[in-house]
């Protein structure tokens, strides 16, 4: 065979991978903002004494670590999209980034509750009119956060229709899902601080501060349990969707000679996916046939189709076995 036609054989694994993603920049944006109210809520919870204030600062710290990986994933991503050896891109980047995200936010906010709980059991005084100033800045600041980052996430929630799941490819951006939690865990965070530093300050009830770190706390970690959820199917190679799989499956076997007897589908990335397809068929044509079958299913990137002929001896034979219950 000549070399120098091989190149119509091969393809490229980058599957965009190299292009630089939206959450991007706006991840950037908000590490800066973050950065700069983490280290001001820190040093005014610890003057004015406040729990809920400095753990709110310490969470703030936490997502300012965990903002800078999600950015690190991406530059990682994209500077190694042309890596041969990575076998189908660097697409599972994105969803290491979102789990290490999690892993984060989960033992920050088993930090936040030990915190408070000693806070329960050791108070101190609080600097209310300080601390309820900050923690009310810390909100400003965290609500600018979320309404930058959720003008990306927010389009998560679209049409589920095939077509338009694929247009939205940043609906599977576990990276920018992991920054939008943190972000969005800062606001709760905020919001508690503030209200119970109110509490505390006219109805005297000072236990009302660490109980809105426990409560956050808790709220954090049922969030970081969703997003480990997501991530690690996509780094188990879980299958994938199953309106993917029944798309794959209803456009080979739409002509009756066909019939798709293994299918594996998973993610290699947002909203990209590889597929292994076995089909049997009375008349079976070449791969190429069954691969313009569901060419129009725009989430596959990489699809390998087995082709094996059934006779009627082997048919007889299946049924038989599936008749006796074997």
């Amino acid at each position: 065979m000549n070399n120098d036609n091989l190149h119509l054989w091969q393809h490229s694994h980058t599957f965009r991978q190299d292009q630089k993603r939206p959450g991007e920049r706006r991840t950037v944006m908000v590490i800066i903002i973050t950065g700069v109210m983490m280290i001001v809520e820190i040093a005014a919870g610890m003057i004015f004494g406040s729990m809920a204030l400095l753990a709110d600062g310490l969470h703030m710290a936490s997502h300012t670590v965990a903002l800078s990986i999600n950015v690190f994933a991406y530059i990682y991503a994209r500077s190694h999209a042309n890596d041969t050896r990575f076998s189908f891109g660097t697409g599972k980047v994105n969803a290491m980034g979102g789990f290490t995200g999690a892993i984060l936010l989960v033992i920050f906010a088993l930090v936040m509750a030990w915190e408070s709980v000693g806070r329960i059991i050791y108070p101190i005084n609080i600097a209310f009119n300080q601390a309820i100033f900050v923690a009310v800045l810390g909100l400003i600041v965290n609500g600018a956060s979320v309404f930058i980052l959720g003008q990306e996430h927010s389009q998560e929630h679209g049409n589920e229709d095939l077509h338009e799941h694929h247009q939205h490819s940043h609906h599977h951006d576990h990276n920018l899902r992991s920054a939008y939690l943190h972000v969005l865990a800062d606001a709760l965070t905020s919001v508690l601080a503030i209200f119970a530093l109110l509490t505390a300050k006219y109805l005297g009830l000072i236990w009302m501060d660490p109980l809105m770190g426990i409560v956050g706390a808790i709220l954090v970690s049922r969030w970081s349990i969703g997003l480990l959820r997501s991530t690690s199917a996509i780094l188990l190679d879980k299958q994938g969707p199953e309106k993917i799989r029944t798309a794959i499956k209803d456009s080979i076997e739409k002509n009756d000679n066909n019939l798709v007897t293994d299918l594996h589908l998973w993610s290699i990335g947002p909203n990209i996916y590889c597929a292994i397809v076995s089909v049997v068929s009375y008349d079976p044509m070449p791969p190429e046939y069954y691969k313009a079958l569901i060419s129009p299913i725009p989430c596959l990137v990489h699809v390998t189709v087995e082709v094996h002929k059934c006779n009627n001896k082997e048919e007889s034979d299946r049924e038989e076995f599936v008749s006796s219950g074997k």
